[in-house]
C-alpha cells in the first residue's frame, strides 16, 4: 500500500515535493506511477518510474517541470514539481504498476488515498 504526502497550497511558479511511501511492497519489484485527477476531468498518468529505477515516463503536460525519483532505503518515491501552474491543481495519487505499465496500458493497483495540490495566488 501507499501513503502520499506533501500536498498543499502553492503559488503559480512555485515548487512542491510529493512523497509516496510504500509498505508491504518492494520498490525493486514494481513500477510506481504518479497520477492526478482534477474535478470533472479524467485521471491522468503524470509520471512513472520502473522497478529497475532506470526508466521514467512523463506526460507531455509536465515534461521538463516534474521529476520522479526513488529512495530504496526509505521505500519512497518522490515527485518534485517545479514551475507549477493553476492547471496542475488536482488530487495526486500513486500506485503500483506491473509489466510495461509505465509506458503502455494501465495495469496499476494498490492506490494510495491521494494528496491535494492547489496552485493558486
Amino acid at each position: 500500500q501507499f501513503v502520499e504526502s506533501g500536498g498543499g497550497l502553492v503559488q503559480p511558479g512555485g515548487s512542491r515535493r510529493l512523497s509516496c511511501a510504500a509498505s508491504g511492497l518492494s520498490l525493486s519489484l514494481i513500477s510506481v506511477g504518479w497520477f492526478r485527477q482534477a474535478p470533472g476531468k479524467e485521471r491522468e498518468k503524470v509520471s512513472c518510474i520502473t522497478s529497475a529505477g532506470d526508466s521514467t515516463y512523463y506526460a507531455d503536460s509536465v515534461k521538463g517541470r516534474f521529476t520522479i525519483s526513488r529512495d530504496d532505503a526509505k521505500n519512497t518515491v518522490y515527485l518534485q514539481m517545479n514551475s507549477l501552474k493553476p492547471e496542475d491543481t488536482a488530487v495526486y495519487s500513486c500506485a503500483a504498476g506491473y509489466g510495461s505499465a509505465c509506458f503502455f496500458g494501465d495495469d496499476f493497483d494498490s492506490w494510495g488515498q491521494g494528496t491535494q495540490v492547489t496552485v493558486s495566488s
